[in-house]
């Protein structure tokens, strides 16, 4: 046995890793020529003392396309004892510049992890805040 690797007393948060597929309905055409070209940020928040939302990963942007499903996963730890929130802003790709305030903004949603979790077998899916009727 290895005596290192037990400590009495000492426990870590139990958790599990979660993996978190997006897509978006109804999202508004910014584009004049063609459909917008949406991309989703997604920002990450925990509960240990963390008072500003952190960027931890985005989709990739898909042409043309007012109801995207990405196909690039957002993975994360859900630490069952800690309230862990995400914010998921969309935009709609206008250059290849990284700064999201190159893009225009379609809408964002903000919710826990527990949510998306607790839905797991059916699905999250919530309106857009200033998303004009859109859906993530």
């Amino acid at each position: 046995m290895n005596a290192a690797a037990f400590r009495p007393g000492a426990s870590s948060l139990p958790s599990s890793t979660v993996e978190i597929s997006l897509r978006c309905e109804n999202l508004r055409d910014t584009d004049i020529l063609s459909k917008s070209d949406p991309f989703c940020a997604v920002f990450y928040k925990g509960s240990a003392g963390q008072s500003e939302f952190v960027e931890i990963g985005r989709t990739e942007h898909i042409n043309d396309n007012l109801n995207p499903v990405w196909q690039k996963k957002i993975t994360l730890d859900y630490n069952f004892e800690e309230r862990q929130m995400l914010k998921f802003s969309v935009f709609d790709s206008d250059s290849s510049g990284s700064s999201l305030e190159d893009h225009d903004f379609l809408g964002y949603v903000q919710c826990s992890l527990g949510e998306i979790v607790s839905m797991q077998s059916k699905g999250f899916s919530k309106a857009l805040n200033d998303g004009k009727g859109a859906t993530i």
